[in-house]
């Protein structure tokens, strides 16, 4: 038996979404030793897939989990190996029996718990969109509040060897198994917040170890890259690694990028915590290790968020590629000759978008991509897409499309919602029964943490035109209606430089598509970050969105292409 390390709490993950890599969880549990493993199934238009799975009479929970359950149960029950997943979704007691019948398939008897609580549909909700301060006037499909990691010690410490639940925080995989191994109380709040640091560092599965890195060119055997572990200290610091022999980097700029990512201040708010990112410190500790130390935390507020998902209706898309001479012009005579056939005004919402155009000629290819949305689905449906496809021999020269005509599809919105802490009470069962919980109160008062200190000003020196991605990465994403984009450099000069030369309008001169929108900056100097969100980018959120990029996944490699003047003497 490997058995549990008495100094450090190692915890690794093997998922950062709904469909990561099957092999995952047999490689974290073979590839060393480890003592909790744990994934992340949820991100919130997963929410919404469950939904959809539920009403066709489908598993509410992530049924990918128990294929890599079925290849290391046995040996996470021989080495004493904890495992905690949030792969409950929609039905956590649902996920927790379907265990129970795949450990007696295979001749084991683990103790299997489940955490519920966090599933508010149908209860009496203030409907007030907590980004945009709109009420909403749908019905919600689903409702569920971001739990913390407290329920999931309860069950560990009550002898459970899987731990499923559903809605809670992705930190909360880490931030559990840290309070069960080191008796964190509510008042522990710099260790608290360290390890929903370290959470957040390793949710996102291989994003820690070199995946979706801005210097790719870095990152060493990326087609076989490891996935990231946690080796958790009793004061809340953590080592950020990952198993010997794996392909992919751990380094002080990887750990960064995901720090950053969708992060909104510096203020990172959570049930068990508010964690302070403006106070972390990262050390080289060695290969492919990342010392993460000096998290400070403040108590956490009195309300949860909650996750509220609605049917928005129906969305169709279809693009058109334009090739050769006059592009903008066939792009009208394209739109012109579509709404003949089919009014615009028929539909709720028209989203149309010419990408790939070079600005300085009207020659080339690119793709006009025509969305529409609909709370009637025959009008979102063939009756838009044949449409388009009816045009095809009376548009433009050189017409074809991507795709052929199809049906509309539902799309959900994300609509979050701030629910007293409170009114939410978390129930933790293990092998059935209840066992009893309840939720401590957090600390009233507030510790004093100085802020972050503002940048020196910027280098002086001549500027010379290069890429801003030669000289900083970047990593961007979505949280609800909202993208984050997050911008650091590997030098202070170069923070001190980026940080007085990246204002908001100067984001939104290189960035033109941003410049309608609200956008807040927040500065991370410890990190040698800025980080921007933008209200509103993503609309009603990524399944109602009509941007091409969703996610906003796109949008750091956007602005790490463009042009700037750097001083010479901070260049590569």
């Amino acid at each position: 038996m490997d058995g549990v390390s008495p100094v450090v709490l190692r915890v690794a993950n093997c998922s950062g979404f709904y469909g990561d890599r099957l092999s995952a969880a047999r490689e974290m549990v073979t590839g060393g030793p480890i003592d909790v493993l744990t994934g992340d199934w949820l991100a919130e238009l997963t929410m919404f897939i469950l939904a959809g799975n539920r009403l066709k009479g489908r598993p509410g929970y992530a049924p990918t989990f128990l294929r890599q359950l079925e290849d290391v149960l046995g040996p996470c029950l021989d080495r004493g190996i904890k495992i905690v997943t949030n792969a409950g979704g929609l039905d956590p007691a649902g996920c927790a029996e379907a265990v129970h019948e795949l450990g007696d398939r295979l001749g084991l008897s683990p103790s299997i718990a489940y955490v519920t609580g966090d599933d508010l549909t149908g209860l009496p909700l203030d409907l007030v969109n907590a980004d945009t301060g709109e009420r909403l006037g749908a019905t919600p499909l689903t409702a569920n509040a971001y739990l913390g990691g407290r329920p999931i010690a309860a069950a560990l410490a009550a002898g459970a060897d899987v731990v499923v639940t559903g809605r809670v925080t992705d930190a909360a995989l880490v931030t559990g198994p840290g309070i069960w191994r080191y008796g964190w109380e509510p008042g522990d709040l710099d260790a608290l917040a360290g390890s929903v640091v370290a959470g957040h560092v390793i949710e996102c599965g291989c994003q820690a170890t070199g995946g979706n890195y801005a210097f790719f060119q870095d990152v060493p055997d990326l087609g076989h890259c490891g996935f990231p572990l946690a080796e958790l200290h009793a004061d809340g610091s953590s080592v950020i690694t990952k198993h010997p022999g794996t392909g992919g980097l751990v380094s002080v700029g990887t750990v960064t990028a995901q720090l950053v990512y969708e992060l909104g201040g510096p203020r990172y708010l959570g049930p068990d915590v508010v964690a302070r990112f403006d106070t972390i410190t990262l050390t080289d500790d060695g290969p492919d290790r990342v010392r993460v130390s000096g998290v400070r935390g403040e108590p956490p507020p009195d309300t949860l968020k909650a996750s509220v998902n609605h049917l928005g209706g129906y969305r169709n898309t279809m693009t058109l590629v334009l090739t050769g001479l006059d592009l903008p012009a066939k792009a009208r005579l394209a739109e012109e000759a579509l709404w003949a056939r089919i009014p615009r005004d028929r539909f709720d919402e028209v989203s149309v978008t010419l990408t790939g155009l070079d600005p300085r000629s009207e020659s080339g290819t690119a793709l006009l991509r025509i969305t529409v949305m609909s709370g009637d689905r025959r009008t979102a449906g063939r009756a838009f897409s044949s449409a388009v496809v009816e045009t095809g021999l009376a548009s433009y020269p050189g017409f074809y499309a991507l795709t052929p005509p199809g049906d509309a599809s539902p799309y959900g919105v994300h609509w979050p919602v701030l629910v007293p802490a409170a009114q939410v009470r978390p129930r933790v069962f293990v092998d059935g029964t209840e066992i009893p919980f309840e939720q401590p109160p957090p600390p009233t008062e507030a510790p004093i943490i100085q802020q972050a200190p503002t940048p020196r000003p910027a280098p002086g020196g001549k500027g010379v035109p290069i890429p801003l991605g030669r000289i900083a990465g970047a990593r961007s994403g979505d949280k609800g209606g909202n993208a984050n984009l997050g911008v650091w450099t590997d030098t202070r000069p170069r923070y001190d430089w980026l940080a007085a030369y990246l204002t908001v309008e100067t984001l939104k001169d290189l960035l033109p598509a941003l410049r309608p929108y609200r956008v807040d900056r927040h500065d991370l100097p410890n990190l040698k970050a800025v980080n921007f969100v933008i209200h509103g980018l993503l609309g009603r959120g990524v399944a109602a969105s009509t941007r091409l990029d969703p996610q906003a996944k796109a949008l750091g490699e956007e602005l790490r292409a463009r042009p700037v003047e750097v001083p010479a003497d901070l260049h590569p």
